[in-house]
């Protein structure tokens, strides 16, 4: 394990290429495990963990996890979409992760529900956009896959 060196993380708020890099910061602000955490660009977000070893003050890690995934997914179908010409009037999306009893508790199980509301999305449409999602443009799916089952699911409102 390397010695952690306060000289080495970026603390230049300059907008960089976050195709490159991405660089977080977090800052303990309680006696238990209450941190904010930020990126420089953007407001930032409290991270807590559960009690008695937390406040529950914030989102958890794996809430945050679950979050990321949503949206990588979100993002490549919407592109996906837009891109066949397809009008989209709302997408909302909620995941739920089933965790393990013994530690490490992460994930067994996640389980994503899309809703698209369209005219003109079909399942062949959404079939074609979350197969291409989940096999080369969700970085945060290709990081999770083969560590938990993935589940996505969708719905298309009219």
């Amino acid at each position: 394990m390397k010695k952690y060196d306060e000289g080495s993380t970026n603390k230049n708020t300059e907008m960089k290429d976050k195709s490159k890099e991405l660089d977080t910061s977090l800052t303990l602000i309680n006696d238990k495990l209450n941190f904010i955490g930020s990126n420089g660009y953007n407001d930032p977000i409290s991270i807590d963990y559960l009690p008695p070893l937390g406040d529950n003050l914030g989102y958890t890690s794996l809430e945050l996890l679950l979050l990321s995934l949503s949206s990588c997914i979100g993002s490549a179908v919407l592109t996906f979409l837009r891109k066949m010409n397809r009008e989209i009037s709302f997408c909302k999306i909620n995941a739920k992760g089933l965790r393990r009893e013994e530690h490490p508790t992460c994930f067994s199980k996640i389980i994503v529900e899309i809703s698209v509301g369209s005219s003109n999305v079909t399942d062949e449409d959404m079939a074609k956009v979350i197969q291409l999602s989940e096999d080369k443009y969700c970085p945060v799916y290709a990081m999770i896959k083969g560590n938990a089952e993935i589940n996505i699911e969708y719905k298309i409102e009219n």
